[in-house]
């Protein structure tokens, strides 16, 4: 039965040592340079002309990896040996994936500290952020290992006297896996441990900022058994090579998460029918999210104060999931903004390696940039009730607070993937959820109240992929809380849940007629 990895409990001496030893090593090596990764094409690991610097974004100054970028040539070179690998790994038995996919789940237990390691440096998150990415992709690669055994075996539709009917799985063929930075194992290996277990051949193709992370997964995923020429790892700019894998005929299945511009422009191309398609490619997409939490007149204001609190600012906000709309109802407005405020100034930022460190850097200087300066016009335009100050040193933005936001401006509307929150008033409960349902997204929201008619009316009525009672709007669990949201959140299934890998594979039904006549040939 399915269990999930327990986090990391680093108030244990024994657990911050480990980290603390992970670090140091990284650290010392490099000291020395920064470490490599590489293309990984039929087994063999390939130099390329391109390199991509990425800094650690605490510091920027220090190179974390160094990646030789693939290209259109090596795009080619993958698809076509996924092609020839394709019928031996669909032939390959369910039961015999699941426990490859297993297998890669206890090579990251075995190097759990590592692992975080190397995401606090390439990505920066803190340390508790680290461990959760790590813990979920070993969900993961359990759950769906557990699922494969529970849809692989045919099964009899009805019982006919003289017929039999059953109905099974097939894999779909190729898969593109296109992942994000803010999660680089966890969403990498969910999306590429799906497919695999499944049954398709995968080319991983990772966020650039986060190709080193993905590396290790990719090293992973051979070690415990995927066949080489079953799984490709092409790290490269999203416009050079994401966009040969999603136009490339060969490729049957398009996996992204990101953004809403980029996944609608993957709808878009996998849309269209090139010479030599043999299948109509399949996308599951997870866009984003602009996520509200109501605060009810009669809420629990300690417990709301820290759901907003680590919803909107943890991990700098640079979650689908965080809250970036903060809706109160009624008299609780001003005394909850007035605690919201003396608690946000008590916020750490740090650099993500200090196991204190609440808000860590942002992902890149790009980012940093486009942050600050929509908080710059958040202040021209909006009351500021709160703008923190900026770690120095690295790809630092404030925690920012703006109250009485209007719901047709651009910080209460846009996604900005960062670490600012906007506030209104509502005059009541019905209100707050129009007011929460009034987004292009529907992925994540939240709702602290005591009232059981309030809350009975949000779950009706609070239309998100994800909807959290009296808790913050992020931290979805594998199994327990499958994750996905719908309007322009995204397309597809939950991920973690009981119905996502069926979008993997095709379904097929063979019917046998039972009453043979005549002799049978000896």
């Amino acid at each position: 039965m399915f269990k999930n990895q327990a986090l990391t409990d680093f108030t244990i001496e024994k657990n911050r040592a480990a980290m603390r030893r992970a670090l140091d090593d990284l650290e010392r090596s490099l000291r020395t340079a920064p470490l490599k990764a590489f293309p990984i094409v039929e087994g063999q690991e390939l130099t390329t002309a391109v390199s991509f610097r990425r800094e650690d974004p605490s510091t920027e100054s220090r190179a974390v990896a160094l990646t030789s970028f693939a290209g259109v040539a090596e795009v080619e070179r993958a698809l076509v040996g996924l092609s020839r690998g394709a019928a031996a790994w669909r032939s390959t038995a369910f039961s015999r994936r699941a426990e490859i996919v297993r297998r890669a789940a206890a090579l990251m237990r075995e190097r759990h500290f590592e692992l975080c390691a190397v995401i606090n440096m390439e990505a920066g998150k803190p340390w508790r952020e680290a461990d959760a990415d790590v813990a979920e992709a070993i969900d993961f690669c359990e759950f769906y290992a557990d699922e494969m055994l529970r849809l692989g075996p045919p099964f009899k539709t009805m019982e006919i006297a003289g017929e039999e009917n059953h109905y099974f799985y097939q894999p779909r063929g190729i898969c593109a896996v296109i992942s994000p930075w803010n999660f680089p194992l966890a969403i990498a290996c969910g999306m590429a441990a799906a497919a695999l277990v499944t049954g398709n051949c995968v080319v991983l193709k990772p966020a650039e900022q986060t190709s080193l992370t993905a590396y290790y997964l990719a090293k992973i995923f051979l070690d415990a058994g995927i066949p080489s020429n079953a799984f490709a790892f092409l790290p490269g700019w999203g416009e050079e090579v994401g966009q040969a894998l999603v136009e490339s005929p060969l490729v049957d299945m398009i996996c992204f998460t990101g953004s809403k511009a980029v996944g609608l422009q993957i709808i878009r191309s996998a849309a269209q029918v090139r010479a030599d398609q043999q299948s109509v490619k399949k996308v599951v997409a997870e866009l984003g999210g602009k996520n509200a939490i109501i605060v009810d007149d009669d809420a629990d204001l300690d417990e709301a104060i820290k759901g907003v609190l680590y919803s909107a600012f943890g991990f700098a906000g640079q979650k689908c999931s965080a809250c970036s709309r903060l809706i109160v109802v009624g008299s609780a407005y001003e005394p909850f903004l007035a605690r919201l405020k003396e608690a946000a100034a008590d916020i750490i930022s740090g650099p993500a390696s200090d196991p204190a460190t609440l808000l860590g850097p942002v992902i890149d200087r790009e980012s940093r940039d486009r942050i600050l300066q929509t908080i710059a016009r958040a202040q021209a335009r909006h009351t500021a009730l709160f703008v923190g100050t900026p770690h120095g040193g690295g790809y630092f933005v404030p925690a920012a607070i703006f109250r009485d936001v209007a719901p047709d401006a651009e910080i209460w509307r846009e996604e900005i993937f960062g670490p600012v929150l906007a506030a209104c008033q509502a005059e009541n409960f019905e209100q707050a959820l129009k007011l929460a349902n009034d987004s292009q997204y529907a992925l994540t929201g939240a709702v602290f109240s005591r009232s059981p008619a309030h809350i009975e009316a949000a779950r009706n009525g609070f239309r998100v992929g994800n909807l959290y009672i009296n808790r913050g709007c992020t931290g979805a669990l594998v199994g327990r809380q499958p994750f996905g949201g719908f309007k322009m959140s995204g397309v597809g299934s939950k991920a973690g849940g009981v119905d996502y890998l069926v979008q993997f594979m095709e379904p097929r039904t063979v019917t046998e007629n039972t009453m043979r006549r005549g002799f049978a040939p000896e």
